[in-house]
């Protein structure tokens, strides 16, 4: 065949065909092997996959659809709940290995250290289209409130508050650098830092009630469309140009592509939409579904959004990894058990959540008005605390040190400890703190001594009680805060509810067991010389049992003291603000101050009340 006939010109346009077959089936096979010698060559380290979660419900869902990929991958995804700037901290510690939640540019000062010492890597934006700033109802906009300027005209109607998430967040703290710089007025306003569900939950009381509110919002999310919300203008300067317009960024810890290239390419390949994760969102806000579940069923039915995910990723045993989340490979009938067992489980959240739903809507007046009379006395407590000058409040409690104890160097060290409170800046918070305690254990004592009198008379009553003190002082004290929250609201009331809750089996039990202990020679003289039941208890059995009385309410107030952190949570305030910011944001020595102010309170408080021995 010659170079110039007729079959060597077709052979000519024909060969590049089979040659480019070839070549591209060489290239498929190399990438697939690459593929797959990318999965195997991972050190075993990267075998288990550590996410930060930092309880924001898009940041949730994103996260537990990133877990769900993986483990179907056969990696180990374990996920932490931390807040922003701890994430931070953990991933440079090379803690955290992956983090989803990256808003800027709201979080670029928390960010700023990281990426400038190289300990955090960028790997891609997984969201596009995100805002975030403050925002009203609808029907607050229609009044006139439309703009940050205009919030100090409303300051009245709102009783000068703004609603924010958990202490320490970046938001947070554009809110309170505006409060602090009398930024568009707002320096007699206040921030109440509890969690995006408290905020949320403030939000839908004051929506029901068509009151005016003003909170941090963003999207996505589902309160987009579970309320007719309005974004506020004018807020460039703190959250940023078009309402504080964002995008949201995967970072990973230095080194961590190289280190496992196959997750790496997952992450490459992870991007989301904001309809997407507002779908997400929704099941799990308004479904009420795990995030868990919500990622499953999400995942399902969105193949092709998988499949490309899934592009150029293996599996841990080095196969091709397919574009459907299978659930978890197959390991047996013991891998199906606790899966299926879940499914079945018995509706006791459900029948709780249903139960606090009915008491809800069925005895809201009455809880409104026990949340009216316990608002009025920490006001009136707290007000006149805040009334008194300072050294007034330090004089009469070194006074009272002296005159419950004789002992000048308790007073010494009562004036001591509490100029010490004054000069570190934590005065405001310590008589809120005060304030929180003296009510709760009022209302403990008012309650529990007189319910362990009873008890200790009648053993069938102590009986019955000690199951239920046994599951007040052994349940976690943040399940109080849950039905008080969703019953009160943001504020002082939940979290001296559920103080009372936690404080309250200690006066009981003390009580009980010093009626219970009354000599029984002691009540048959008293009965000798015709004391009524009235007069033996006056006069034989609390004089007798006082010791172990004053213990109990002693143990009230350090309880009632224990509690304060927990009471940031839903907005109380008190010294629990700072360690809960600390904490947040990783300041050791706003931590360490806090905290100092929180033992040496402590140890005031317990040195006044302890028991004088003769």
């Amino acid at each position: 065949m010659t170079r110039n006939s007729t079959i060597s010109k077709r052979w000519r346009v024909f060969r590049p065909w089979p040659e480019a077959l070839a070549l591209t089936l060489l290239a498929a096979a190399l990438g697939s092997t690459a593929v797959r010698a990318a999965a195997v060559s991972e050190p075993a380290s990267c075998r288990t996959v550590r996410l930060a979660d930092v309880g924001w419900t898009d940041v949730t869902a994103t996260t537990a659809v990133l877990s769900a990929l993986l483990r179907d991958l056969g990696y180990d995804a374990q996920t932490t709940l931390l807040s922003v700037p701890v994430t931070f901290a953990s991933m440079k510690r090379g803690n955290i290995d992956v983090f989803l939640g990256n808003w800027m540019p709201a979080q670029t000062n928390d960010r700023r250290p990281y990426i400038e010492d190289r300990s955090i890597e960028v790997v891609r934006e997984n969201l596009s289209g995100a805002k975030y700033t403050l925002a009203v109802p609808s029907y607050t906009y229609a009044a006139g409130l439309r703009d940050f300027a205009d919030i100090q005209r409303f300051g009245a109607a709102l009783h000068h508050t703004i609603y924010g998430i958990e202490a320490g967040n970046d938001g947070n703290h554009h809110i309170l650098t505006m409060i602090q710089n009398n930024d568009f007025g707002l320096a007699d306003f206040r921030l109440v830092e509890s969690s995006e569900q408290g905020m949320l939950g403030e939000v839908a009381r004051a929506y029901a009630a068509h009151a005016p509110i003003v909170f941090l919002a963003w999207d996505p999310h589902p309160m987009n469309i579970q309320f007719d919300l309005r974004y506020l203008a004018g807020g460039d300067s703190a959250f940023g140009p078009n309402y504080g317009g964002a995008s949201v960024l995967t970072l990973i810890r230095t080194g961590y592509l190289a280190q496992c290239p196959n997750v790496g390419r997952l992450l490459q390949n992870l991007q989301f939409t904001t309809g997407g994760e507002s779908e997400m969102m929704l099941a799990m806000v308004a479904g009420k579904q795990p995030p868990e579940v919500a990622a499953r069923a999400w995942l399902r039915a969105h193949p092709t959004t998988v499949a490309f995910w899934l592009q150029g990723v293996a599996t841990i045993g080095g196969g091709t990894a397919g574009g459907l989340p299978r659930g978890g490979s197959v390991r047996g009938i013991g891998a199906q058990f606790e899966p299926w067992l879940a499914s079945h489980k018995l509706p006791v959240g459900d029948a709780m959540a249903r139960g606090i739903d009915w008491i809800k809507q069925h005895s809201g007046s009455a809880f409104a008005l026990v949340a009216a009379v316990v608002g009025v006395m920490i006001a009136a407590v707290s007000g006149l605390l805040h009334a008194l000058p300072a050294p007034l409040v330090i004089l009469g409690a070194a006074a009272l040190a002296w005159l419950l104890q004789r002992s000048w160097w308790l007073a010494s060290f009562v004036a001591a400890a509490l100029l010490f409170i004054v000069n570190q800046g934590y005065w405001q918070q310590t008589v809120d703190t005060l304030s929180l305690v003296f009510v709760s254990t009022l209302v403990s004592i008012l309650i529990g001594v007189p319910l362990g009198i009873a008890a200790g008379h009648r053993p069938r009553l102590n009986a019955a009680l000690r199951p239920a003190l046994d599951l007040m002082q052994t349940l976690p004290t943040f399940v109080y805060l849950i039905p008080t929250l969703v019953l009160f609201g943001l504020g002082v009331v939940p979290a001296l509810i559920s103080t009372v809750i936690f404080a309250l089996p200690a006066a009981i039990r003390l009580t009980q067991l010093g009626i219970a202990s009354v000599p029984r020679a002691l009540l048959e003289a008293g009965e000798a010389f015709g004391a009524t039941r009235w007069q033996l208890l006056c006069k034989v059995e609390l004089p007798s049992a006082a010791p172990l009385i004053l213990a109990g309410i002693t143990q009230c107030i350090m309880l009632s003291l224990s509690m304060v952190v927990i009471g940031a949570l839903v907005g109380a305030g008190g010294l629990g603000v700072p360690v809960v910011r600390a904490l947040n944001t990783v300041q050791i020595g706003m931590g360490v101050e806090a905290g100092f102010v929180i033992v040496l309170l402590a140890v005031i408080l317990d040195r006044i009340m302890r028991i004088k021995r003769a």
